[in-house]
């Protein structure tokens, strides 16, 4: 299987300054609010410093000589700044959560636009399930990065930092006791940094493996139960399950054993200063205060460490997403509008392929060396086997895909010189599969445009027949459709699709696409009479199953192995007794 965007480069490499900086992009319309959030990360970390310090002068100045006047300020000073390290813990916390949340809604919109400008071959390669998962899952691993990563890692260094100055201030001697064990805990740090760093890359992979595989499985849950897979799917699912346990346990493992090991080190640092820094007291060559002051920085030094540990894990998931998203943003789109698209008063609709060559798949060619022409207000039928081509045509007429060879002309103008949203606002376009969203019958007609009325929508539903039973449905053009209109019938589906199609009055085109091929015959009748009303005065290609359908277009192409076989009218090629003869005797066998 084909590696796609977000299944690569799942071995060690070092952190990509250039996802940095695209992260700093998204952070830079921020930067005062970030700047805010360090400040008062900072201020109390430096609050939190002065306490220890606090405790030593309590101790030396007042409890050990017994002075008793001045520990009351100490006390209240002491009060004061756990209260305004409250205030503002609350402050940066809020102000940090509101910058991580406006960082990753700029984020999600970005994807979402730059997925919908991709071409149908990128979602012929990726599926949707882990699509969904760059939009979703890794945006709230960076969330949590920028909230409790970045600004609180600047704070942990900051507070390293600063004990460390203390703690070279009162007794440098106890002070590089101190730092001797750091050399232990880099070392421990390390190897965690380097297992977990791959650790967190695969569970990436893993969980988009899961999330496409629900995708599949719920869209298709159908035939799941028709063909009794419920077994099958959940021995799928188990092993995908299996697969994302097996390296999250690891992890767990990972951070199991250093965490104890940053524990075993921080109660070693007390012991030698315990046991150096009690000799020096004894002797009155330290005093006590200084002794517990230390004791409590380095229990201070030592959690900002362990913190750091934690947030270097939240660090290595959150650019192991990012690798993800950046690889799908700058993923360049292979069909886009040109720099300067040509500017047409009036579009005629006359069309022409001429030798026109095309592959989904390098030179696997589904149609081949394709030529014809259709005249302003005229129309075409394409039939033939499935797999011949048919739809293929009506793709690269809207440029969901570029041909890899010849040209296609729209009234003597190349397509690709029309700006894309510009080309198709002038083909209406029916399909074999309607797909309705959530929402009502209305919104489903016009699509989000508030400037078609209601009254718009129902005099189109009229003309094509959909009105009788919209106004049958509870709540009639109210009536809120369920995912995919499953709810209602493929044919009713098929008629909101003709209102839509008419309702946006295509000016030159309008593309039917195999539009009556899963409909009963009552339907059939319905859409039959709507066809006629509907391509009057349009330019119009219909492919469809049904031969009874295209009787009366001006022209038909038949295709076979992406080539042309026949061309004429339905009375023309019935004489001629070639494929299309022979398929619409076939089909005249079976309704008899």
């Amino acid at each position: 299987m084909t590696e796609s965007f977000y299944e690569k480069d799942l071995t060690e490499k070092q952190i990509d300054k250039k996802i940095i900086l695209k992260l700093l992009k998204y952070i830079k319309p921020y930067r005062y609010l970030l700047g805010l959030t360090i400040f008062l990360l900072l201020f109390t970390a430096g609050l939190e410093i002065l306490r220890p310090f606090l405790i030593k002068i309590a101790i030396d100045r007042y409890i050990t000589p017994g002075k008793f006047e001045g520990l009351p300020y100490i006390v209240f000073l002491f009060g004061m700044i756990i209260l305004f390290e409250f205030i503002i813990r609350y402050f940066q916390g809020y102000y940090t959560e509101y910058m991580g949340q406006k960082v990753m809604y700029d984020m999600r919109m970005d994807i979402f636009s730059h997925i919908n400008k991709m071409p149908m071959s990128f979602f012929d390669k990726n599926p949707v399930g882990r699509i969904m998962t760059r939009v979703t899952t890794d945006v709230q691993t960076l969330n949590e990065m920028l909230s409790s990563g970045i600004v609180t890692f600047l704070g942990d260094v900051f507070m390293i930092l600063g004990i460390m100055v203390m703690m070279l201030f009162l007794n440098w001697k106890l002070s590089l006791i101190t730092f001797s064990v750091l050399i232990l805990l880099a070392i421990a740090a390390f190897i965690f940094r380097s297992k977990v760093r791959i650790a967190f890359r695969i569970i990436r992979a893993k969980i988009s493996n899961i999330n496409s595989f629900l995708q599949e499985a719920i869209s298709g849950i159908n035939t799941t139960k028709l063909f009794n897979r419920q077994k099958e799917n959940n021995k799928d699912f188990r092993t995908l399950n299996q697969q994302y346990l097996d390296i999250y346990l690891k992890t767990i493992f990972y951070y199991a054993v250093f965490f104890p090991i940053v524990t075993f080190i921080s109660i070693l640092a007390i012991a030698l200063i315990i046991w150096y820094g009690g000799q020096k007291v004894i002797q009155n060559f330290l005093t006590l205060g200084t002794l517990v002051a230390f004791i409590q920085y380095i229990e201070k030094f030592f959690h900002p460490i362990s913190d750091l540990s934690e947030k270097f894990g939240i660090l290595q998931e959150a650019i192991a997403a990012s690798e993800r998203i950046f690889k799908l943003l700058d993923e360049i789109p292979a069909i886009v509008s040109p720099a300067s698209p040509v500017k047409v008063k009036e579009i005629k609709g006359n069309i022409k392929f001429d030798r026109v060559w095309f592959a989904y798949n390098n030179q696997d060619y589904v149609l081949k060396d394709i030529s014809f022409k259709l005249e302003t207000g005229r129309s075409v039928a394409f039939v033939g086997a499935t797999g011949s081509g048919k739809t293929s045509i009506i793709n690269l007429l809207n440029r969901f895909y570029d041909i890899n060879k010849g040209k296609i002309f729209l009234d003597d103008i190349g397509i690709k010189r029309f700006d894309l949203q510009d080309l198709r606002k002038h083909i209406g376009v029916v399909t074999q599969d309607v797909f309705l969203f959530s929402g009502t019958i209305l919104d489903n007609i016009r699509l989000g445009n508030k400037n078609i009325s209601l009254e718009e929508a129902v005099e189109a539903s009229k003309y094509v027949n959909a009105h009788k039973f919209i106004e049958r449905l509870p709540g009639k053009y109210d009536y809120e459709v369920k995912e995919r209109g499953q709810t209602l019938s493929g044919g009713q589906r098929q008629l909101i699709a003709f209102t839509r199609a008419l309702v946006f009055n295509p000016e030159i085109l309008l593309v039917l696409d195999e539009a009556t091929s899963s409909i009963d015959s009552e339907i059939e009748a319905l859409i039959q009479d709507a066809l006629v009303k509907i391509m009057k005065n349009r330019t119009t290609i219909v492919i469809a199953h049904r031969l009874s359908t295209i009787k009366n277009v001006d022209k038909i192409i038949v295709l076979s192995h992406g080539g042309i076989v026949e061309k004429g009218t339905h009375q023309e090629l019935i004489k001629l007794k070639g494929i299309y003869y022979k398929l619409y005797r076939f089909q005249y066998q079976l309704q008899v």
